[in-house]
């Protein structure tokens, strides 16, 4: 599978040690940056990741930040995109199983990095289960961020 990364100055060490466990996965890396740890907007490479996703270039994509909070919200922005920011192996397996997550976002400053990798490893092997989360994941889906009165 081709997985689009897009990562800010905070998230950078995190990005390369993932695109390494990626690439020793056997799938292909599509690198949005940013490529070195000078401070730099998360928007300018989350975003062109997660459009990348959106129209298919890319089978999934994996964000990283600080706390990942602005790299979900920025990938979110991109219609088709569901992003969950995961924390924990079970964060990551539920982002897939009921969302059917498909871009990834990791906090550098957060999540140990002990703990990356299985949380990378869970997300990609976990299937989503349709089912009851198919309706679900349909509005999600079929909703194409205009606002609206709630």
């Amino acid at each position: 599978m081709t997985i689009a990364l897009g990562s800010d100055h905070a998230g950078f060490a995190t990005k390369e040690s993932v695109k390494r466990q990626l690439l020793a996965l056997g799938h292909e890396v599509r690198d949005f940056g940013c490529f070195d740890a000078v401070s730099c907007d998360y928007p300018d490479y989350v975003i062109p990741a997660a459009e990348a996703v959106a129209r298919g270039e890319c089978g999934r994509g994996i964000v990283f930040g600080g706390s990942g909070n602005g790299e979900a919200i920025a990938a979110n922005k991109i219609r088709g995109i569901r992003a969950g920011l995961c924390w924990t192996v079970e964060a990551a397996r539920l982002n897939r199983q009921h969302n059917d997550g498909n871009v990834l976002s990791l906090g550098e400053r957060l999540v140990p990095a002990d703990l990356v990798p299985a949380i990378v490893a869970a997300w990609l092997s976990t299937p989503f289960e349709g089912g009851r989360h198919l309706r679900r994941v349909g509005k999600l889906d079929a909703f194409g961020g205009e606002p609206r009165d709630h």
